[in-house]
């Protein structure tokens, strides 16, 4: 089997997922998820949890890469690349109906963007209050 590259994008932060065989290792930018916090792992293995009550085992490494925005945008673009590799590696219909009945984003990528400023303001959509005295 080839290994299967797949990205996940969430605001500025870019993740790249590489799938192959293996025994069900998971690391982001080469360090193993248990040396992530307790939340940021529970929420990077909801793809795995659910791929193993619908499939019933793991036999697959994923190895993520990723690159910019925060922590919680690296995270949640680590989640969307490994579901999106899942689902690529097993192509399975009932596994992709489960992924998006459980979160939408765990398939599809959240396009939502910061609203640019307005010319002569310093926010996108709040004036500043004028008195005409």
């Amino acid at each position: 089997m080839n290994n299967i590259v797949v990205t996940g994008k969430r605001k500025s932060a870019i993740a790249k997922a590489t799938i192959k065989e293996g025994t069900g290792n998971i690391t982001i930018n080469k360090k193993p998820i248990s040396q992530l916090p307790y939340l940021q792992q529970l929420e990077v293995n909801e793809p795995l949890v659910l791929t193993h009550e619908i499939l019933g085992e793991i036999k697959f490494d994923v190895s993520v890469n990723v690159k910019g925005g925060g922590t919680s945008s690296r995270i949640e673009a680590s989640r969307l690349a490994i579901a999106r590799a899942i689902l690529k590696h097993y192509n399975n219909e009932e596994l992709r109906r489960t992924f998006i009945t459980y979160d939408r984003n765990m398939v599809v990528a959240d396009t939502r963007r910061k609203e640019t400023c307005k010319p002569g303001d310093s926010k996108a959509r709040a004036r500043r209050q004028t008195s005409f005295r």
